[in-house]
C-alpha cells in the first residue's frame, strides 16, 4: 500500500485508528474494579493508592499537547506507534508489580498514550477520502467514551475472577496487537509543519498543567483552602502564563496559540471543557448507584460485574450515534451536532432524576446521556480541524484533547466534594446519600446547560460540513510546510 494512496483500505485504517483509541481509553477503566482493594493488594494507604489513578490522569494531560506537536513535526504514525510502544511498557510494568512504586510508574506511562486519539484523527484528515472523512473522525473521537464504557463490565469480570495481574498482560497483549495492526494497516501521514520543536515551552506547560491538576485532583484530600493546594494553584496560575507569553515570542510554539485564539477554536476548547465536566459525572455516579445495596433505599443491590454490564449499553450506543453525529454535521454543521449533543446530556440529567430507581431506568438515561456525548465527540474535531491549517492538526487536536481531561478532572474533583459532604450511615459506614446523587445529576445538566449557551457563540460559518473543510488532497500538501507553524 503506498503511503500517499490508502483510500481501498480506508475502512481498515479506520478500524485500526478507532481500536488503538478504544485500547487507549480502556487504561482509564482497568483499575476501577480494584480501586477498593488497591491498598490491600499493594500494601498501602487509600490515600497512596489513590495516585495510581492521579498519576495517570496526570501523564495523560502533560504528554497529550507534547505529543500533538511531535506529531506534526516528525510524522503522526511514528508517534503513534511510539505511544502504544510506552502503553505496552506500562502495562507490563504494571503486571509485574506488586508494591506501589512500580505500579505508579506503570500507570504514568499507561497515560502518556492519550495522545493517540488526536493522533488518529489527525491521520485521518490527512489520509482520509473526504466522503469517510466526517464518519471516520467522529468515530475516533467517541472512542475515549466507547473503551471506558466497554472496559467497565470486562476488567470487572476479569478482576473478579482470576488474578487482578491478569487486567494489565490483557493491557499489554491488545496494546502489542493494535501496534502491529497499525505498522500494516495504517500509512504515514505526508503532512509536516516546519521548525523545530519547543522544548522549554513543552516543560513549562508541564510544570503548569501538574500544578493545575494535581491540586484539582487531591484538593478534596488535603483540603481545598490549605497552603499546598492554593499555593499550587496560584504557582499553576503564573507558570501558564509565562507560557503564554513565551509561545507568542518564538517562531515555532509548541501550541500555536494564535490559531488557538481564533473564535472558532476557542469558543470550542471552552465547551469541550463543559462537556467534560458533564460527562464524567456519568461515569461517577450510576455504577455507585446499581452497586449501593438495596437496604439503603435507593440503591440497587448489583455486583460490579452487574453494574458494569448495565453501563456497557451506553459505549455501544456511543458506537452506534457516531457516524449519525458526523451524517448530521455533514447536513447541518458541526456547530448543530455539538449543541445538540450538549441538550442530548442534559435532558439525559433530567430524566434521571426520575429514572434513578430501577436498573432499566439507569440503562435508559445513561444511555440518553451517551447520545449527547457522541454527538458532542463527533463535533469538536471538526470544528477545531476546520479552523487550523494542515500542518498543526495534531496539536491543535492535542489541546482539545487535554481541555476535555481539564473538565473530567474538575467534575471529579466537584463530584467527589459534593459526595464526601452529602452522606447517610448504614450499618456504621457513611455512604453517599440519595440526595447527594441527586445534586451530581442536577450538577451535570446545570454544566451541559452552560454548555449549550457556549456552543451559541461559535461562529455561523462552523456550519460548512466537516468532510468539505477539513481533507485536502495528500497529493496537493508539500511533506514539509516550513514556518507554517507560526500560521
Amino acid at each position: 500500500m503506498s503511503p500517499t494512496s490508502p483510500v481501498p483500505r480506508s475502512g481498515a485504517v479506520v478500524g485500526v485508528l478507532a481500536g488503538a483509541g478504544i485500547v487507549t481509553s480502556l487504561m482509564q477503566a482497568l483499575v476501577v474494579p480494584l480501586i477498593p482493594e488497591l491498598p490491600q493488594l499493594l500494601d498501602t494507604t487509600a490515600a497512596n493508592a489513590s495516585w495510581i489513578v492521579t498519576v495517570t490522569l496526570l501523564a495523560g494531560a502533560v504528554a497529550t499537547p507534547v505529543v500533538g506537536r511531535l506529531g506534526d513535526l516528525s510524522g503522526k504514525r511514528r508517534m503513534l506507534l511510539a505511544c502504544l510502544a510506552v502503553l505496552v511498557v506500562g502495562s507490563l510494568i504494571c503486571a509485574l508489580a506488586d508494591s506501589l512504586a512500580p505500579m505508579i510508574v506503570g500507570r504514568a506511562l499507561q497515560g502518556m498514550s492519550m495522545g493517540i486519539i488526536p493522533l488518529g484523527i489527525s491521520i485521518m484528515r490527512d489520509v482520509m477520502p473526504p466522503e469517510r472523512l466526517g464518519s471516520a473522525m467522529a468515530l475516533m473521537s467517541s472512542s475515549l467514551g466507547i473503551g471506558g464504557a466497554l472496559g467497565l463490565p470486562a476488567a470487572a469480570a476479569v478482576a473478579q475472577n482470576t488474578d487482578w495481574h491478569v487486567l494489565f498482560w490483557a493491557a499489554a497483549a491488545l496494546g502489542t496487537a493494535v501496534a502491529v495492526l497499525v505498522l500494516r494497516t495504517v500509512p504515514e501521514s505526508p503532512v509536516r509543519s516546519g521548525g523545530s520543536f519547543d522544548l522549554i515551552g513543552a516543560l513549562v506547560l508541564s510544570v503548569g498543567l501538574v500544578t493545575l491538576l494535581l491540586p484539582i485532583s487531591k484538593g478534596g484530600d488535603w483540603g481545598w483552602s490549605s497552603p499546598t493546594t492554593l499555593g499550587l494553584f496560584g504557582t499553576s496560575a503564573v507558570v501558564l502564563l509565562l507560557w503564554g507569553a513565551w509561545e507568542l515570542r518564538i517562531p515555532a510554539p509548541l501550541v500555536n496559540l494564535r490559531s488557538s485564539a481564533k473564535r472558532q477554536v476557542l469558543v470550542t476548547n471552552l465547551a469541550s471543557v463543559l462537556v467534560g465536566l458533564a460527562m464524567f459525572a456519568m461515569m461517577l455516579v450510576p455504577v455507585q448507584m446499581l452497586q449501593l445495596p438495596e437496604a439503603t433505599g435507593y440503591g440497587l443491590g448489583q455486583s460490579m460485574l452487574a453494574a458494569g454490564l448495565w453501563m456497557a449499553p451506553s459505549g455501544l450506543m456511543m458506537m452506534v450515534v457516531s457516524p449519525l453525529g458526523a451524517r448530521l454535521s455533514a447536513a447541518r454543521g458541526p456547530r448543530t451536532s455539538l449543541l445538540a449533543g450538549a441538550l442530548f446530556i442534559a435532558f439525559g440529567y433530567v430524566i434521571a432524576l426520575g429514572l434513578s430507581g430501577s436498573t432499566w431506568g439507569v440503562l435508559i438515561f445513561t444511555s440518553v446521556i451517551s447520545i449527547g456525548i457522541a454527538l458532542a465527540y463527533a463535533a469538536m474535531p471538526a470544528l477545531i480541524m476546520a479552523a487550523v491549517p494542515a500542518t498543526e492538526t495534531a496539536a491543535a487536536n492535542g489541546l482539545n484533547t487535554l481541555m476535555r481531561s481539564i473538565g473530567t478532572s474538575t467534575s471529579s474533583a466537584v463530584v467527589g466534594v459534593l459526595l464526601a459532604n452529602m452522606t447517610t450511615s448504614f450499618g456504621g459506614v457513611a455512604l453517599p446519600s440519595e440526595n447527594g446523587f441527586r445534586t451530581v445529576l442536577i450538577f451535570g445538566a446545570c454544566a451541559a446547560l452552560v454548555a449549550t449557551l457556549v456552543i451559541l457563540a461559535i461562529p455561523g460559518r462552523a456550519a460548512r460540513p466537516a468532510s468539505a473543510t477539513a481533507h485536502v488532497p495528500p497529493a496537493q500538501e508539500p511533506a514539509t510546510t516550513p514556518g507554517a507553524a507560526t500560521s
